[in-house]
């Protein structure tokens, strides 16, 4: 056992483990944060990349060097993903009582934000590549990372879109709840768990175990439809 132990260790530079400390510490720190003073601009899932990229560019790190332990956090993301099983099972009965609903504005929400961001590449004039890394920027890291992969996308890219999708939701989210006057917890959840994936699942657990569990559900069936849908629409939009 300590010879694993050892090997292990060995296998690990001191810039992996700075890498993994740093990125812990940080987001520890701006949740903290978050935490004292709760608002949207304050959040953890911001103000941590914002505060990583400044130490980065301050310490010149190169990215490179810091993904030598990042990528270890990344692998982290699928069982992570997987978890969000269990309040799925706790809410059941809420989920089939209201299923058509839900399959139904999931299904056109999974569909839009796909045609949404093909349609934006093609007038943005985007490379073919990098339009199929924007295409699943709605659905959860490691499920977007593989359908770019197949596509002929780039699946780093595409991990940034679905960041920056995510933080968007969690800015913008908040303010449609209020604007569009979702009060049951079937619509905040479904909002936020189908138009900023985790990271809006992480938010709408903050506003209830229901919002966050029919946002977890939203997440998991977006990425399921994206595997279908995703292809299938690249492919008639040429």
């Amino acid at each position: 056992m300590s010879g694993i132990v050892h090997t292990l260790w060995g296998s690990w530079s001191a810039e992996i483990v700075l890498s993994i400390a740093a990125t812990v510490a940080v987001y520890v720190f701006c949740r903290r944060i978050y935490r004292r003073w709760p608002y949207i601009l304050l959040s953890p899932m911001l103000t941590s990349v914002l505060v990583m990229i400044g130490l980065l560019v301050v310490l010149r790190v190169p990215y490179a060097t810091y993904m030598a332990g990042g990528q270890w956090l990344s692998g982290l993301l699928q069982p992570a993903t997987v978890a969000f099983a269990v309040p799925l099972y706790r809410h059941r009965q809420v989920l089939v009582r209201h299923a058509p609903a839900i399959a139904a504005g999931l299904t056109f929400g999974s569909i839009l934000a796909v045609v949404s961001s093909v349609a934006l590449a093609h007038v943005a004039g985007l490379p073919a590549s990098l339009a199929r890394s924007l295409a699943p920027r709605s659905i959860t890291t490691p499920v977007a990372m593989a359908i770019a992969q197949t596509m002929g996308g780039n699946p780093v890219l595409a991990a940034v879109f679905v960041l920056c999708t995510g933080i968007l939701g969690v800015l913008v989210g908040p303010w449609l709840v209020r604007v569009l006057r979702l009060r049951t917890p079937i619509g905040r959840g479904t909002l936020m768990g189908m138009g900023a994936h985790g990271i809006g699942t992480a938010r709408a657990f903050e506003m209830g175990p229901q919002e966050g569990t029919i946002s977890s559900l939203s997440m998991v069936v977006a990425a399921l439809a994206g595997v279908v849908v995703i292809p299938l629409l690249l492919h008639v939009m040429g």
